[in-house]
């Protein structure tokens, strides 16, 4: 790069950034599918026109723009934070030690997807910019904490060659736990079967024809196939998840509504209907590569309904469509028994004062050792046949 410098620039609505230059730098080239939907100005737009974020909701936008030579070169989705929900790559340990040592822990700054415990990339730079771009995020995060007195900045579901470039500007390295279903390329679901051992493979087909008994149908939408009718319906299913799960859903009823209007291309639906009428879905986000399960709901309750619903039909559309993974979202180690498998997921913490930094450097070593060794001891307990090649 020449010798001009880089400028970054802070904003609270995405508005003020036209959609072809917010898109130029989270997905260049303008592939359809987008490499990773959740990073699109489409999406985090409609997050903040449905006051899913914004005041009052505790992930205010504070989006960074880094300018080169007049050009648009790097942006981030950035925030601060009032707490520490629907992060799903927990912090609450720092945050309690934080506060037992006389500080306050919030607002904190958190470059992240709302809501959206998806790997991706973070720092979203036009191509032959990403070591400058990435550094100048990086570096203006860190000022933004400093100069105004805040606890801590987070990058989570980073990429692990970001986590590398963050490390190298001083941000400590998380290592924490996902699973995620890999395709080599089946031609079918079958064949995905035939790598499982005998007992597994048995289980799965149970399982799949269980579901397919709970009296009705199940279908797979994406695009013009999907009507405001079955967003009436995934609502009512997200709300009963959402009060289960963390007591008031992070979603509001206008984000799925603008789903319809400008990313229905985007989602896979998964909708089980009896008597013409849904009961159960599951939403999908469709990546380049990656298709991401994203939430669940029911009101009636079926054995088996929710595996098929999240897993398997998500495992079929990756299939067909030749996609790499299945990322099924957090926790959960029944995915194992399905052909998911311990995946890595990396994030960045930084804190300003020196003293916490060292401690919380600590922690992480220890917590990023633990967690090797569990996904080894897992990896053991894979479903998978040990005669298969590579094994």
């Amino acid at each position: 790069m020449d010798g001009e410098a880089f400028s970054v620039t802070v904003i609270s609505d995405l508005g003020q950034v036209a959609p072809e230059d917010w898109d130029a730098c989270a997905n260049p080239g303008g592939y359809q599918p987008a490499r990773d939907p959740f990073t699109t100005h489409r999406f985090l737009r409609a997050l903040e026109l449905s006051r899913s974020v914004g005041v009052g909701t505790g992930w205010e936008p504070r989006h960074l723009l880094v300018h080169h030579g007049g050009e648009l070169v790097a942006v981030a989705p950035l925030y601060a934070k009032a707490h520490s929900q629907g992060e799903y790559i927990f912090d609450h340990a720092f945050a309690q030690a934080y506060m037992r040592s006389g500080g306050r822990y919030y607002p904190k700054l958190q470059l992240a997807v709302p809501f959206t415990p998806a790997t991706g990339r973070r720092f979203l730079c036009r191509p032959g910019y990403e070591e400058e771009g990435t550094g100048a995020v990086l570096q203006a995060m860190a000022q933004l904490a400093r100069d105004n007195q805040l606890s801590s900045a987070h990058v989570t579901f980073c990429t692990a060659e970001e986590a590398a470039r963050g490390e190298k500007h001083g941000y400590l390295h998380r290592v924490t736990e996902q699973f995620h279903w890999e395709n080599p390329g089946y031609a079918c679901f079958d064949a995905f079967l035939a790598a499982l051992s005998s007992r597994k493979r048995k289980t799965i087909r149970k399982e799949r024809a269980t579901a397919q008994c709970f009296g009705g149908t199940i279908r797979a939408l994406t695009g013009d196939a999907l009507e405001p009718t079955h967003w009436d319906a995934f609502w009512t299913f997200y709300q009963d998840t959402g009060a289960r799960k963390w007591g008031t859903p992070y979603l509001t009823r206008a984000f799925f509504d603008l789903v319809q209007e400008q990313m229905r291309d985007d989602v896979l639906l998964v909708l089980a209907e009896r008597d013409g009428q849904p009961v159960a879905g599951a939403l999908n986000f469709i990546g380049r590569d990656t298709l991401f399960g994203r939430y669940w709901g029911a009101i009636e309750d079926h054995s088996c309904l929710h595996f098929e619903l999240c897993y398997y039909q998500a495992m079929d559309y990756a299939i067909t469509h030749g996609l790499k993974r299945v990322e099924a979202g957090a926790q959960g180690t029944h995915k194992l028994a399905r052909g998911y498998m311990p995946s890595e997921i990396h994030s960045l913490h930084f804190f300003p004062e020196s003293g916490f930094q060292t401690a919380v450097a600590r922690y992480l070593q220890q917590e990023g050792a633990a967690i090797r060794h569990e996904m080894n001891a897992l990896t053991e307990f894979a479903p998978f046949r040990k005669d298969r090649e590579g094994d």
